[in-house]
Protein backbone atom coordinates (compact mmCIF):
# COMPACT_ATOMS: atom_id res chain seq x y z
CA UNK A 1 0.00 0.00 0.00
CA UNK A 2 1.47 3.31 -1.07
CA UNK A 3 1.33 5.89 1.70
CA UNK A 4 3.32 9.07 1.50
CA UNK A 5 4.59 10.64 4.69
CA UNK A 6 5.44 14.32 4.55
CA UNK A 7 7.42 16.33 7.03
CA UNK A 8 5.45 19.09 8.63
CA UNK A 9 3.19 19.84 11.56
CA UNK A 10 0.65 17.07 10.90
CA UNK A 11 1.40 13.94 12.95
CA UNK A 12 2.39 10.87 10.94
CA UNK A 13 -0.47 8.77 12.28
CA UNK A 14 -2.98 11.39 11.05
CA UNK A 15 -1.40 11.37 7.59
CA UNK A 16 -1.81 7.59 7.52
CA UNK A 17 -5.42 7.80 8.74
CA UNK A 18 -6.33 10.39 6.10
CA UNK A 19 -4.79 8.44 3.25
CA UNK A 20 -6.39 5.12 4.21
CA UNK A 21 -9.73 6.83 4.94
CA UNK A 22 -9.64 8.44 1.48
CA UNK A 23 -8.97 5.08 -0.16
CA UNK A 24 -11.86 3.47 1.70
CA UNK A 25 -14.35 6.26 1.06
CA UNK A 26 -13.37 6.52 -2.60
CA UNK A 27 -13.79 2.72 -2.98
CA UNK A 28 -10.13 2.14 -3.81
CA UNK A 29 -10.25 -0.18 -0.81
CA UNK A 30 -13.40 -2.25 -0.60
CA UNK A 31 -15.17 -3.93 2.31
CA UNK A 32 -13.28 -7.07 3.25
CA UNK A 33 -9.94 -5.89 1.83
CA UNK A 34 -7.06 -6.62 4.18
CA UNK A 35 -4.81 -3.79 5.30
CA UNK A 36 -1.07 -4.35 5.66
CA UNK A 37 0.06 -5.71 9.01
CA UNK A 38 1.08 -3.15 11.58
CA UNK A 39 4.66 -4.39 11.55
CA UNK A 40 4.81 -4.62 7.76
CA UNK A 41 3.47 -1.12 7.17
CA UNK A 42 5.72 0.29 9.92
CA UNK A 43 8.76 -1.26 8.27
CA UNK A 44 7.86 -0.01 4.79
CA UNK A 45 7.21 3.53 6.08
CA UNK A 46 10.17 3.40 8.48
CA UNK A 47 8.03 4.45 11.44
CA UNK A 48 7.38 3.01 14.87
CA UNK A 49 4.75 0.23 14.87
CA UNK A 50 2.88 2.16 17.59
CA UNK A 51 2.26 4.90 15.01
CA UNK A 52 0.53 2.43 12.69
CA UNK A 53 -1.37 0.86 15.59
CA UNK A 54 -2.66 4.32 16.58
CA UNK A 55 -3.78 5.03 13.01
CA UNK A 56 -5.56 1.68 12.78
CA UNK A 57 -7.27 2.28 16.15
CA UNK A 58 -8.59 5.63 14.92
CA UNK A 59 -9.88 4.05 11.71
CA UNK A 60 -11.50 1.31 13.77
CA UNK A 61 -13.11 3.91 16.04
CA UNK A 62 -14.53 5.61 12.93
CA UNK A 63 -16.01 2.29 11.84
CA UNK A 64 -13.93 2.12 8.69
CA UNK A 65 -11.85 -0.93 9.61
CA UNK A 66 -12.21 -3.89 11.89
CA UNK A 67 -9.59 -5.98 13.61
CA UNK A 68 -10.01 -9.71 13.41
CA UNK A 69 -8.08 -11.46 16.10
CA UNK A 70 -5.15 -13.42 14.68
CA UNK A 71 -6.07 -12.65 11.04
CA UNK A 72 -5.42 -8.92 10.66
CA UNK A 73 -7.13 -5.62 9.98
CA UNK A 74 -9.77 -5.38 7.27
CA UNK A 75 -11.94 -2.71 5.67
CA UNK A 76 -15.24 -2.92 7.55
CA UNK A 77 -18.26 -4.34 5.76
CA UNK A 78 -20.24 -1.26 6.85
CA UNK A 79 -17.55 1.25 5.82
CA UNK A 80 -19.78 2.68 3.10
CA UNK A 81 -22.63 3.47 5.48
CA UNK A 82 -21.28 6.02 7.91
CA UNK A 83 -23.53 7.88 10.30
CA UNK A 84 -24.10 11.60 9.90
CA UNK A 85 -21.86 12.22 12.93
CA UNK A 86 -19.07 10.09 11.45
CA UNK A 87 -19.32 11.87 8.09
CA UNK A 88 -19.19 15.25 9.85
CA UNK A 89 -16.18 14.16 11.90
CA UNK A 90 -14.34 13.05 8.75
CA UNK A 91 -15.31 16.00 6.55
CA UNK A 92 -14.83 18.87 9.02
CA UNK A 93 -11.00 18.92 8.98
CA UNK A 94 -11.00 18.68 5.17
CA UNK A 95 -13.48 21.54 4.90
CA UNK A 96 -11.37 23.61 7.31
CA UNK A 97 -8.32 23.11 5.07
CA UNK A 98 -10.35 24.17 2.03
CA UNK A 99 -11.64 27.27 3.82
CA UNK A 100 -8.13 28.32 4.83
CA UNK A 101 -6.91 27.88 1.25
CA UNK A 102 -9.91 29.76 -0.15
CA UNK A 103 -9.29 32.59 2.29
CA UNK A 104 -5.64 32.84 1.23
CA UNK A 105 -6.75 32.98 -2.40
CA UNK A 106 -9.29 35.69 -1.67
CA UNK A 107 -12.27 33.49 -2.50
CA UNK A 108 -15.50 34.53 -0.83
CA UNK A 109 -18.18 32.14 0.47
CA UNK A 110 -20.48 32.66 -2.51
CA UNK A 111 -17.77 31.82 -5.04
CA UNK A 112 -16.75 28.80 -2.99
CA UNK A 113 -20.37 27.59 -2.78
CA UNK A 114 -20.70 27.86 -6.57
CA UNK A 115 -17.46 25.97 -7.13
CA UNK A 116 -18.44 23.18 -4.74
CA UNK A 117 -21.89 22.84 -6.34
CA UNK A 118 -20.32 22.75 -9.80
CA UNK A 119 -17.76 20.10 -8.83
CA UNK A 120 -20.42 18.03 -7.03
CA UNK A 121 -22.61 18.08 -10.13
CA UNK A 122 -19.66 17.13 -12.38
CA UNK A 123 -18.69 14.22 -10.14
CA UNK A 124 -22.28 12.95 -10.00
CA UNK A 125 -22.42 12.92 -13.81
CA UNK A 126 -19.11 11.06 -13.95
CA UNK A 127 -20.31 8.41 -11.47
CA UNK A 128 -23.59 7.94 -13.38
CA UNK A 129 -21.66 7.24 -16.59
CA UNK A 130 -19.63 4.47 -14.96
Amino acid sequence: MLIQIQSGPQPIYQQIVEQIRFRILSAQLKPGDELPTIRGLAESLKVNPNTIARAYRELEHEGLVEKRRTTGTFVAETSGSLSRTQRKQILTPEIDKLLVLASHLGTDAEELDELIASRHHALQRKVQRQ
